[in-house]
């Protein structure tokens, strides 16, 4: 069946507004400029202040849920059931874990490829899987085990992949093994934030952009705290600022100020984020699970080939048979081999059915019918 013009609209929507995201703060963090007083010129490297732009973002889409809600108002959705009470309380663990976690993730971009990011975050399925059978009592099927091990050969070969491309500078292949360690970290973390949502908070029947906007609030309001200590927190040769402190928040106002790129991108960041959120879950609720999977994978490849472009990274191989490997053990995991071996199995019994029938009639046997 044809897509209709409003579903292609929302599978464009979560493609460009996905692969901005990631694409906007690897260019931010690219960007060079002086910072305040003077400093010398650096780049702009301060995940945790973006990290805290991401959690704006995420709480913008406590908008979009309410868009959402006044649209039901004329059209009636079964989907968006505010009236449901809920201790916005549940979800400040896993936004602690989403905080931490997103932390990490801006650090290690710092340091990797935008791609090689992207494609790491494909991990998070393991630590899942692996997760929900500890903790929720979950027995996983034989294809979700295959799908794991899949994965994980497909992070080997993409981890590969970047130690080959930088094997000549000695100093940017640590930074690149430590930036992938980083994220494949991170996704535990971010594992154990989606075994608590699953725990905790969808036997209330919380609308998804409900949740990643109570989530994004409890995140925005913690880092934005947090963003004071680590002002004078010491971080050596960790942070590249003038002060080498954990996050200086002034010296990136001033790169902003002296760089307005700087804020095109972050906002590009930002307001990426509810598009992205309303997007992929109407593709999920129009169109199928399946179709925002695939998107999602089709982002990975928007962002390998516009860093490729820019010249952000360089072409290795490798990384395409690291994405196809990560890619079928995703779509192992998630069961999309079942549709193809129904439809396989239902073109196989149409055929038998076919061949019993002509055994059946036979090709010399008169008609019923026939006078003689």
């Amino acid at each position: 069946m044809a897509w209709t013009n409003y579903q292609l609209f929302l599978a464009g929507l979560m493609l460009v507004t996905g692969s901005i995201n990631t694409l906007a703060a690897k260019w931010a963090d690219t960007l060079n400029t002086k910072g305040c007083k003077g400093s010398t010129s650096h780049t702009f490297q301060h995940p945790f202040l973006q990290a805290s732009g991401m959690f704006l973002g995420e709480l913008s889409c406590l908008a979009a849920f309410y868009f959402l809600l006044c649209r039901n108002r004329r059209r009636p959705d079964s989907n968006i059931t505010p009236q449901q009470p809920f201790n916005p309380l549940l979800f400040l663990p896993p936004a602690l874990c989403d905080m931490i976690g997103t932390s990490i993730m801006y650090m290690a971009l710092n340091m990797t490829s935008a791609s090689s990011f992207q494609m790491l975050r494909g991990a998070v399925i393991i630590f899942t899987g692996l997760l929900s059978v500890a903790f929720l009592g979950r027995k996983l099927q034989w294809n979700q085990w295959i799908g794991i091990f899949v994965t994980i050969a497909g992070l080997v070969v993409v981890g590969l992949a970047d130690l080959l491309s930088n094997s000549e500078e000695n100093h940017q292949l640590i930074n690149i093994i430590t930036g992938d360690l980083l994220i494949i970290m991170a996704q535990v973390i971010l594992a154990i934030q989606m075994v608590l949502e699953e725990k905790f908070i969808y036997k209330h029947d919380v609308h998804p952009l409900r949740a990643v906007g109570t989530e994004g609030g409890f995140g925005f309001v913690i880092v934005s705290l947090l963003l004071i200590p680590m002002y004078y927190i010491p971080a050596h040769d960790f942070s590249n600022n003038d002060r080498h402190v954990l996050e200086d928040s002034l010296d990136a106002f001033c790169q902003m100020g002296n760089q307005p790129l700087i804020i095109v991108a972050l906002v590009g960041n930002i307001s990426s984020i509810p598009f992205f959120n309303f997007a992929g879950i109407s593709v999920t609720k129009e169109i199928s699970a399946t179709t925002r999977m695939v998107l999602d994978s089709l982002r990975t490849v928007a962002i390998w080939i516009v860093s490729l472009g820019v010249g952000w990274e360089v072409f290795h191989p490798l990384q395409i048979l690291g994405f196809v490997i990560l890619l079928v053990g995703t779509a192992l995991y998630n069961g999309l081999h079942k549709p193809l071996l129904d439809k396989l199995l239902r073109c196989k019994t149409s055929q038998n059915d076919i061949a019993e029938r002509e055994s059946l009639l036979g090709t010399d046997r008169a008609p019923i019918n026939d006078a003689s």
